[in-house]
């Protein structure tokens, strides 16, 4: 039986059930883990279970037990994936568990901010609905997704999805891929100028790298549409955030994140002192959590696990 330790098992949520683990061995959870406290955790675990926390190859040749490591998530940058190898340390992630989860943010972020939903919901809260005498509002024109171009950025597993809900919402699809590779698809590819200057929603789902870090820039942002919608649900890093702070200050675009560059954000962080806050929806990186997206991940963890273990027989 193999000691299994968590490592930010806050990141999971309290209400899963983690002794679906125990069957494995005596399992150890922290809530949180500091780099400084890492390897003091690790040092005699069989298996670690990490979401964020970083695993270098210093640690890795520390730790004479470890032979897997469990990434609660897709992601797997958060290991050194070249000296898990050279060492014969197994990593397994957790594939296609967020899919639906993230493809619903997507739209909740869309529609929040294409139907105006914060004035709205301010409007009546805040007496002025009752005081206009009014049975209705029209103080400040929606508009349907229904005949409007939407440009994804990044056409992966999460990218078709959206594509699939948005043409039922009746959108015209379009999209740019990032790697230059993936351009033989159902609907029509852009280059990224064409595609920020055509479309009135643009969501990004696509992986921080080399041709992805700051893609989007002062330099683009001012192709975009007045009244466009900028979404990311990718990576933070990919839209630049001082940039993106300028170009929603001096004008009437939208942005709704998920994710930003440093996490959580930093207080000084620019988007945190727009003037024009309202054409601003963040949310703290939840687009992956949803109940039912979270049970995958610890199904497929404990899968993981499994066939580990079935292979080492």
């Amino acid at each position: 039986m193999s000691k299994i330790v968590i490592l930010d098992a806050k990141t999971l949520g309290e209400d899963l059930d983690l002794s679906l683990l125990e069957k494995f061995g005596e399992v150890v959870r922290y809530e949180t883990t500091d780099a400084s406290d890492t390897l003091q955790r690790i040092e005699d675990a069989g298996i670690v279970i990490t979401n964020k926390v970083v695993i270098t190859k210093e640690m890795m040749e520390k730790t004479p037990r470890l032979k897997l490591i469990c990434i609660a998530a897709t992601g797997t940058n958060n290991v050194d994936l070249a000296a898990a190898r050279s060492i014969d340390i197994a990593v397994k992630n957790v594939a296609g568990y967020s899919t639906a989860s993230v493809v619903q943010h997507t739209f909740a972020m869309a529609l929040y901010l294409l139907e105006k939903m914060a004035y709205y919901d301010h409007a009546v809260k805040s007496g002025t609905w009752s005081a206009s005498g009014l049975f209705t509002d029209v103080s400040k024109p929606f508009y349907e997704m229904k005949g409007k171009q939407w440009g994804i950025i990044g056409l992966g597993a999460i990218g078709k999805e959206v594509a699939k809900v948005a043409a039922a919402f009746g959108a015209n699809i379009t999209y740019y891929s990032t790697s230059g590779q993936n351009i033989q698809n159902e609907y029509p590819h852009q280059t990224l100028k064409a595609l920020l200057s055509s479309c009135d929603i643009v969501s990004i789902h696509a992986p921080l790298n080399e041709q992805t870090k700051n893609l989007i820039n002062a330099d683009n942002l001012k192709l975009l549409k007045e009244g466009a919608i900028l979404l990311n649900l990718g990576r933070g890093g990919i839209i630049n955030e001082a940039d993106l702070a300028n170009e929603l200050d001096r004008r009437k675009i939208y942005a709704g994140l998920d994710v930003v560059a440093k996490e959580p954000i930093e207080t000084t962080n620019p988007l945190m002192h727009l003037k024009a806050s309202d054409r601003l929806l963040i949310t703290p990186h939840i687009a992956w959590t949803s109940k039912e997206a979270r049970i995958k991940l610890l199904e497929g963890i404990v899968q993981n696990i499994e066939s580990f273990l079935q292979d080492i027989k």
